[in-house]
Protein backbone atom coordinates (compact mmCIF):
# COMPACT_ATOMS: atom_id res chain seq x y z
CA UNK A 1 0.00 0.00 0.00
CA UNK A 2 1.30 3.14 -1.05
CA UNK A 3 2.36 6.04 1.84
CA UNK A 4 1.67 9.49 0.53
CA UNK A 5 3.05 11.09 3.89
CA UNK A 6 5.90 13.28 4.09
CA UNK A 7 8.61 11.53 5.66
CA UNK A 8 11.29 13.66 8.12
CA UNK A 9 14.82 12.69 6.75
CA UNK A 10 15.73 10.11 9.64
CA UNK A 11 12.84 8.10 8.67
CA UNK A 12 14.09 6.96 5.20
CA UNK A 13 16.09 4.06 4.95
CA UNK A 14 19.64 4.38 6.08
CA UNK A 15 20.89 3.80 2.40
CA UNK A 16 18.86 6.59 0.65
CA UNK A 17 19.60 9.05 3.56
CA UNK A 18 23.40 7.98 3.13
CA UNK A 19 23.70 8.23 -0.45
CA UNK A 20 21.74 11.61 -0.34
CA UNK A 21 24.13 13.06 1.70
CA UNK A 22 26.85 11.91 -0.08
CA UNK A 23 25.42 13.22 -3.60
CA UNK A 24 24.55 16.45 -1.96
CA UNK A 25 28.12 17.50 -1.36
CA UNK A 26 28.82 15.70 -4.65
CA UNK A 27 31.05 13.03 -2.90
CA UNK A 28 30.78 10.73 -5.90
CA UNK A 29 33.26 7.99 -4.37
CA UNK A 30 30.82 7.44 -0.74
CA UNK A 31 27.47 7.81 -2.78
CA UNK A 32 28.59 4.79 -5.32
CA UNK A 33 29.16 2.84 -2.35
CA UNK A 34 25.42 2.40 -1.78
CA UNK A 35 24.91 1.25 -5.24
CA UNK A 36 24.11 -2.12 -6.60
CA UNK A 37 27.03 -3.34 -9.37
CA UNK A 38 24.33 -3.40 -11.98
CA UNK A 39 22.10 -0.44 -10.90
CA UNK A 40 20.02 2.03 -13.13
CA UNK A 41 20.03 5.61 -13.01
CA UNK A 42 18.02 7.48 -15.40
CA UNK A 43 18.86 11.23 -15.10
CA UNK A 44 15.95 13.33 -17.58
CA UNK A 45 15.44 10.32 -20.21
CA UNK A 46 19.34 9.58 -19.88
CA UNK A 47 20.14 6.30 -18.58
CA UNK A 48 23.50 5.03 -17.17
CA UNK A 49 24.30 1.15 -16.10
CA UNK A 50 26.35 -0.39 -13.79
CA UNK A 51 28.01 1.43 -10.38
CA UNK A 52 31.12 2.62 -12.88
CA UNK A 53 29.24 4.24 -15.61
CA UNK A 54 26.67 5.84 -12.84
CA UNK A 55 30.00 7.08 -10.25
CA UNK A 56 31.03 8.79 -13.40
CA UNK A 57 27.58 10.61 -13.58
CA UNK A 58 27.35 11.29 -10.17
CA UNK A 59 30.74 12.93 -10.32
CA UNK A 60 30.17 15.00 -13.34
CA UNK A 61 26.35 15.80 -13.57
CA UNK A 62 26.34 19.35 -12.73
CA UNK A 63 29.65 20.07 -12.24
CA UNK A 64 29.82 23.29 -14.45
CA UNK A 65 26.59 24.56 -12.45
CA UNK A 66 26.85 26.27 -8.22
CA UNK A 67 23.41 24.99 -6.33
CA UNK A 68 22.28 24.25 -3.45
CA UNK A 69 20.20 21.36 -2.62
CA UNK A 70 16.80 21.33 -0.42
CA UNK A 71 14.70 18.48 0.24
CA UNK A 72 11.45 19.31 0.78
CA UNK A 73 9.30 16.03 0.88
CA UNK A 74 9.70 12.12 0.77
CA UNK A 75 7.41 8.93 1.34
CA UNK A 76 7.34 5.51 1.11
CA UNK A 77 5.99 3.58 -1.80
CA UNK A 78 6.63 0.26 -0.24
CA UNK A 79 9.52 -1.91 1.59
CA UNK A 80 11.63 -1.17 -1.24
CA UNK A 81 10.57 1.97 -2.82
CA UNK A 82 11.24 5.60 -1.70
CA UNK A 83 10.63 9.04 -3.13
CA UNK A 84 12.53 11.98 -2.01
CA UNK A 85 11.89 15.52 -3.32
CA UNK A 86 14.39 17.88 -3.91
CA UNK A 87 14.79 21.93 -4.47
CA UNK A 88 18.18 23.00 -6.32
CA UNK A 89 18.80 26.48 -6.81
CA UNK A 90 21.62 27.77 -8.96
CA UNK A 91 23.18 29.18 -11.89
CA UNK A 92 21.46 26.64 -14.19
CA UNK A 93 19.41 27.30 -16.45
CA UNK A 94 15.82 28.48 -15.03
CA UNK A 95 17.27 28.77 -12.01
CA UNK A 96 15.19 26.82 -9.19
CA UNK A 97 13.78 23.00 -10.24
CA UNK A 98 12.00 20.73 -8.08
CA UNK A 99 12.81 16.89 -8.64
CA UNK A 100 11.92 13.59 -7.04
CA UNK A 101 14.62 10.69 -6.73
CA UNK A 102 12.66 7.73 -7.35
CA UNK A 103 14.58 4.75 -5.55
CA UNK A 104 14.23 1.16 -5.78
CA UNK A 105 16.67 -0.67 -3.33
CA UNK A 106 17.73 -3.93 -3.14
CA UNK A 107 19.36 -5.89 -0.29
CA UNK A 108 19.61 -2.31 1.28
CA UNK A 109 21.48 -0.99 -1.80
CA UNK A 110 20.18 1.34 -4.65
CA UNK A 111 19.23 -0.99 -7.62
CA UNK A 112 17.66 1.91 -9.39
CA UNK A 113 17.67 5.77 -9.41
CA UNK A 114 15.08 7.92 -11.34
CA UNK A 115 15.84 11.40 -11.05
CA UNK A 116 12.58 13.67 -13.05
CA UNK A 117 11.06 16.91 -12.69
CA UNK A 118 8.65 16.41 -9.41
CA UNK A 119 4.74 15.71 -9.92
CA UNK A 120 1.90 16.15 -7.31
Amino acid sequence: MTQHTDLPSDLLPATVREFLAAHVVRDAGTASSFLTEDVVVVDQDETFRGREEVHAFLRDAGSEFEYTTEQIGARRVDDDHWVVTVRIEGTFPGGVAELDYRFALRDDLVAELVIANHTV
